[in-house]
């Protein structure tokens, strides 16, 4: 167990009288406000050098920090420090909207899961865009996640999505387009083979866009999603979302699972994991992955990776294991990816070390240092994050980036 595990994460729980939401708040205000120097540290201690090329993006490390952690980008400057290899801001949306009433964030610790009925709370594509162009870059690439607006009737969705697209794709490494959460009424029709197929129109464009799907699809609902995200030009597919099932609770947190929204963590590990493995499949290689859901332990990462993931999203396991997980899944999935190569698979990526066959310093111990300081709480696409950290530096070499914006 960490130190984060033992005696920062308790602490965390406890900020706001046990409320997820207030923890998140709290925390994501501190992150924000973490000087230049203390970040230059953190990112000594947890960053990992693992370059990866995905659909024409350059990542200094597979592993990234998944969409519903920072919604409005408040914090962005810290997530590189704490090791991520690339952030997902958002889901955002066309209009400003306050999200569905609370309380609407609920962890259930045992199962080491979170349940989110967020809504897509977020300030509106156009103040993104405002924070993005006064920041400018990151150091990572970054994606943006696009959802719709709850005010935007289904049928008008292609103009919505289309309306933040515009603003935000300037700042964006690569599109998600986030048709696939529990918790906007009707949001998973689009997933239906004309509605994506009228979002693909209007979107694929300069940037990449890739496809984010639930975890609670048919194969046959996959397999036609997927034939239309190659005949549009989608770039890839982030797999997966939220699920509606609540299969792998632990006995503890029975009187949890009744609340409704996505469930999130680990009882998602094994779902996401067969997802990934037949988009790959499917596809036969020909679609990038950004596999998310379920990651709380490094092997976790690899064996996404093993599974056809070109990419790993964190956040619950995040929320649960705090910063180390960062740095020993990006050393994890490191070890698979150079295995993938060697072995001549497709994932839809290039690994920098599988070309030179170096062999990875931290692969061979597979060691990771323990967090030093506070770190995160509270997920889903759809979710926030109790997400805090500092560190101290140590001789863990730092991620050199050349991600864009």
């Amino acid at each position: 167990m960490t130190l984060f595990e033992s005696a920062v994460r308790p602490v965390l729980f406890r900020v706001g009288g046990g409320d997820a939401e207030k923890a998140h708040e709290f925390t994501l205000a501190r992150l924000a406000r973490l000087p230049g120097p203390v970040r230059v540290a953190m990112k000594a201690r947890y960053a990992v050098d693992a370059p990866v090329e995905a659909f024409g993006v350059r990542f200094p490390n597979p592993i990234g920090l998944a969409a519903g952690m920072d919604k409005n980008g408040v914090a962005l400057p810290a997530w590189p420090a704490l090791g991520f290899g690339f952030v997902e801001v958002g889901t955002v949306t066309a209009h400003a909207q306050p999200g569905n009433d609370k309380p609407r964030l609920f962890r259930l610790r045992t199962s080491e899961a979170i349940i989110n009925r967020m809504g897509f709370n977020n300030a509106g594509a156009a103040a993104l865009a405002a924070r993005l162009d006064k920041l400018g870059p990151i150091g990572v690439p970054l994606g943006i996640s696009l959802g719709k607006s709850k005010v935007t009737p289904l049928e008008d969705a292609v103009d919505d999505y289309l309306t933040s697209h515009q603003l935000l794709h300037p700042y964006a490494d690569y599109i998600a387009v986030n048709v696939s959460s529990p918790n906007t009424p009707g949001l998973r029709t689009l997933q239906d083979k004309s509605a994506i197929a009228d979002l693909l129109t209007a979107l694929v464009g300069p940037k990449p866009v890739l496809v984010k799907i639930a975890p609670d699809l048919t194969e046959p609902a996959i397999a036609e999603l997927l034939e239309v995200c190659l005949s549009h030009g989608a770039a890839g597919v982030i797999a997966t979302n939220t699920t509606l099932a609540r299969d792998g609770i632990a006995p503890a947190d029975r009187s949890s699972a009744g609340e409704s929204g996505g469930l999130s963590g680990r009882p998602l590990t094994e779902r996401a994991r067969k997802v990934v493995q037949f988009v790959h499949t499917e596809t036969g290689g020909r679609l990038p992955i950004i596999g998310v859901g379920g990651v709380v332990e490094a092997d976790d990462a690899a064996r996404l990776i093993d599974a056809g993931a070109a990419l790993v999203q964190l956040y619950s396991g995040f929320i649960y294991k705090g910063p180390a997980l960062v740095r020993a899944a990006a050393v994890s999935a490191r070890r698979g990816l150079t295995g993938v190569a060697s072995s001549g698979a497709s994932s839809g990526v290039a690994s920098s070390d599988a070309v030179t066959g170096a062999a990875p310093s931290d692969a061979a111990t597979g060691a990771a240092p323990s967090a030093a300081a506070p770190s995160a709480a509270a997920p889903s696409d759809a979710a926030p994050s109790d997400a805090a950290a500092a560190a101290a530096p140590s001789d863990a070499a730092a991620g050199r980036t050349t991600g864009t914006r």
